[in-house]
């Protein structure tokens, strides 16, 4: 009995060994390019909410947004009431947001865009970077981990173009799902100030794609982290130019 089980033991170990092997064989840049292609594509169309998580209470803001490439974005709020109606427009690196309580428009830059948005642990800057990872970064490998009994490979991403929020990146990429399912974001320093994690991984429309991501301000003391939860999404559909226009955010 002892030798059937060491037995099972072994073959256990150098199949684990083998799998971790073959995963080696993936550079960076094809695990950096695999990521880009489950979470990046010409258009996006979703539905989601955001759930804020306070010290005693948690609030939900549901919307919509219309995203094309990296570099057009609308976004409209739908509840809670006192948010339905606000707006928010990303054009190449500018971005504005509308708000039906005072009837105005703004732009936001400089410092303004490290503030939170509606509260919550994402910052404009958050909302702002939707460049793929391999136009940003030059990535390292750290390592394999297994983690519940899924392997990941462990890179380091070290901004390769200025002004990012976050120069540095360590990321788990799922070996399976090619996702970042964990990632913590750091200052030049070193010092973290942000940490994300995926969940919720669905195959939608020949892709892997979250579901849910909860992010967290490391700056935040007792910070209980963001989640966004995406309900729809629909990918590579037709958007009219007129949908980014600055003068649909009054309508």
């Amino acid at each position: 009995m002892k030798i059937k089980i060491y037995s099972i033991l072994c073959v256990f170990i150098i199949n684990s060994m083998f799998l971790i092997a073959e995963e080696k064989k993936l550079t960076v840049d094809e695990i950096l390019s695999s990521i880009d292609k489950n979470l990046y594509s010409k258009s996006q169309v979703y539905t989601s909410k955001m759930i804020v998580h306070g010290r005693r209470t948690s609030r939900t803001i549901a919307f919509k947004a219309w995203v094309v490439g990296t570099k057009k974005a609308f976004t409209k709020y739908l509840s809670p009431p006192r948010e339905a109606g606000t707006k928010m427009l990303k054009n190449d690196d500018k971005l504005w947001t509308y708000s039906p309580q005072t009837d105005r428009t703004i732009q936001i830059s400089g410092h303004m865009l490290r503030q939170s948005v509606m509260g919550s642990d994402m910052s404009y800057n958050d909302m702002m970077e939707e460049q793929p990872l391999m136009e940003m970064y030059e990535a390292t490998m750290e390592g394999i981990e297994v983690i519940n009994e899924r392997n990941y490979h462990v890179l380091l991403l070290e901004g390769k173009i200025k002004g990012l929020s976050y120069p540095k990146r360590r990321i788990w990429v799922d070996a399976e799902y090619m996702l970042p399912i964990k990632e913590e974001l750091y200052a030049k320093s070193g010092k973290i100030l942000k940490s994300i994690s995926l969940d919720g991984i669905k195959k939608i429309q020949g892709r892997w794609f979250p579901t849910k991501f909860i992010f967290k301000d490391e700056l935040k003391r007792n910070s209980k982290g963001t989640e966004w939860v995406i309900e729809d999404i629909q990918f590579d559909v037709e958007i009219p130019e007129t949908q980014f226009s600055k003068a649909l955010l009054r309508k």
